[in-house]
């Protein structure tokens, strides 16, 4: 761009001084040739009169001497040529153009010598007696003209020569002034915003760019300061969005990433921006962005507005539903493309736990219904033939069954009832170690199937507990029968009760000296539908037990529950109870 700046400039430069130089000799020739004619104009007035003269001078000659004529003609003119430096030749001729006299027969006359004839006619008494040719040498003339000519020219070349240099010389220093306002728009091209110019001839220019590029400087700083405002802020929401947000270029680089799409990804910042998406491995290692983004770029953009690109990917332990959406300017001109990553592990695990929850519960709802039908069809049917012991079992395996199948109806009803967002339970001041006596009396008989017994501990005075009473009393018997299940054979169960150290709560604990709960599992066992599947839990149910004492304690009465476990070794839960509560709870 320089060269080119340069180039064009000399070329201007030789284009003015060339014209110049045509005007000047222009003027020149011109002016010299206007001066020659009026040389030459002047020199024939000066030859005219000359003849003229000489012509008058020898009038009367042939009328009054007629004899001696040209005697006294050659006499006087080779007298006139010989004193006369400027007179070449005189010829003297007659009416009929005979030459009468001519000083060339006496006087030789080199033919160059003459530059000028100029004849004028002779006139005596009103009568033409003859004429005279005058021939002129231009001695005088010929110098002054050749000095007048060279002056001239040297003038004009002079006149040239200056004019030249202070074309140049202009040239020169307003070239090197725009060399400096070139070179202060380059650094304003550049970003350099605020930088100012010296110019030495232009100093108004000078000042003129140098306002501009302040201004140019604020406006950027506000710019600036606007657009990393606005960046921040983009950031912020970014940041903040607990779904993943990965944005693209428009050739696939990675430009932005959040902090939940970098957790979820599980990589680090600096090893993710920058690079292309589709280069990122999951955790099978495969390149699961890749296909997804290829189908991408193959659907037309007003399709891919309407639908975006939908797919799921495995990072780690985590299943991430992925979006792909294209990205556009203000302009609505295509500049890239957003991944929002979202993740549906949580919901993954509990859709496949609702499967195994709808699995085992039909399982378990089969078995019961199955046996009830099965002795009640026998005994319909056969009762006759049995004796009174054989139908009292019949009749005791049959009230087993049904119980059980009524504690799994009772389990889902109030997963459904405890679930729902707007109740309330009443609650009323209990004797807490009561009914902890009452449930443990009560399920005692269970435990002696396995010679298991019961151990009631109580520290110091209890007061009364708001609760209610009968989701208690059912966090109670899950806590308990979940101990018995659990329980090896003729191990003891311990159930103690306290103030806490927050004497804000009252604790409860079951303690059993089980299989335990391997520490994977310790975090999920209160979720729903979760059951612990293993060579040891064989054990059949639901999956919602534990999950319904988590939401009966710590949802609908402001408690805590706790669970401290190791395999083979056992299982403590505990369980807080609030002692003051909202006055609008109390039945």
């Amino acid at each position: 761009m320089k060269n080119f700046y340069l180039n064009r400039q000399s070329k201007y430069i030789l284009l003015e001084l060339g014209i110049g130089s045509v005007v000047i000799g222009i003027i020149a020739c011109a002016s010299i040739n206007y001066i020659q004619n009026k040389t030459d104009k002047a020199y024939a007035d000066f030859a005219r009169l000359v003849t003229k003269t000489i012509a008058a001078e020898t009038a009367d000659l042939n009328r009054l001497y007629p004899d001696t004529q040209k005697k006294l003609l050659s006499d006087k003119f080779e007298n006139f040529i010989s004193n006369n430096e400027e007179v070449s030749y005189i010829e003297y001729l007659d009416t009929k153009n005979q030459i009468i006299y001519s000083s060339k027969r006496n006087i030789p006359v080199k033919e160059n010598e003459t530059i000028l004839s100029v004849s004028s006619p002779i006139i005596s008494n009103n009568k033409i007696e003859g004429s005279v040719t005058v021939g002129m040498t231009g001695v005088g003339i010929i110098p002054i003209s050749k000095a007048v000519n060279k002056s001239l020219w040297e003038i004009f070349f002079l006149t040239w020569a200056i004019f030249a240099s202070i074309l140049v010389l202009n040239i020169f220093l307003i070239s090197k002034e725009l060399k400096k306002i070139y070179y202060g728009v380059k650094q304003i091209t550049s970003g350099k915003f605020g930088y100012n110019v010296e110019l030495n001839n232009m100093s108004e220019l000078a000042d003129a760019f140098n306002d501009m590029s302040n201004l140019l400087s604020v406006y950027d700083e506000q710019n600036i300061e606007q657009l990393t405002l606005e960046r921040n802020k983009l950031e912020a929401v970014l940041m903040s969005i607990i779904n993943g947000v990965i944005v693209c270029d428009n050739y696939d680089k990675v430009v932005l990433a959040n902090s939940a799409a970098l957790k979820m990804l599980d990589v680090e910042e600096e090893h993710l921006l920058n690079t292309k998406i589709q280069e990122y491995i999951d955790s099978h290692g495969q390149k699961c962005f890749f296909e997804k983004i290829e189908e991408f770029k193959d659907t037309p953009l007003n399709i891919i507005e309407q639908k975006p690109v939908e797919f799921s990917i495995e990072a780690g332990k985590r299943t991430i539903k992925s979006m792909i959406s294209p990205m556009f300017s203000k302009q609505q001109e295509y500049i890239g493309y957003i991944v929002v990553l979202i993740d549906i592990t949580r919901e993954t695990e509990v859709n496949k736990l609702k499967n195994t929850f709808i699995s085992n519960v039909s399982h378990e709802l089969r078995t019961p219904v199955t046996v009830l039908r099965t002795y009640i069809d026998t005994l319909y049917n056969n009762g006759d033939d049995f004796d009174e012991d054989t139908k009292k079992e019949f009749l005791q395996t049959i009230d087993t069954e049904a119980k059980r199948l009524h504690s799994m109806v009772n389990d889902i009803l109030d997963f459904s009832r405890l679930e729902a967002g707007n109740i309330k339970l009443k609650k009323e001041y209990t004797n807490l170690p009561e009914l902890l006596k009452q449930n443990i009396n009560s399920i005692q008989i269970l435990a002696d199937e396995k010679n298991i017994k019961i151990k009631y501990i109580q520290h110091g005075e209890i007061p009364k507990v708001p609760l209610n009473i009968e989701s208690i009393d059912r966090v109670i018997r899950n806590l308990l029968s979940n101990a018995i299940k659990y329980s090896l054979e003729g191990k003891d169960i311990i159930v103690s009760v306290k103030m806490s150290d927050n004497t804000q709560f009252v604790e409860f604990s079951v303690k059993d000296k089980g299989i335990g709960i391997a520490k994977e599992h310790l975090d999920k066992i209160f979720d729903r539908f979760y059951r612990v599947e293993n060579a040891a839990h064989t054990i059949k149910g639901t999956g919602l037990g534990l999950h319904l004492v988590k939401m009966t304690v710590e949802k609908h009465h402001n408690g805590k529950i706790t669970v401290e476990s190791k395999e083979n070794e056992g299982s403590i839960f505990t369980v807080f109870l609030p002692l003051n509560i909202d006055e609008a709870e109390l039945a």
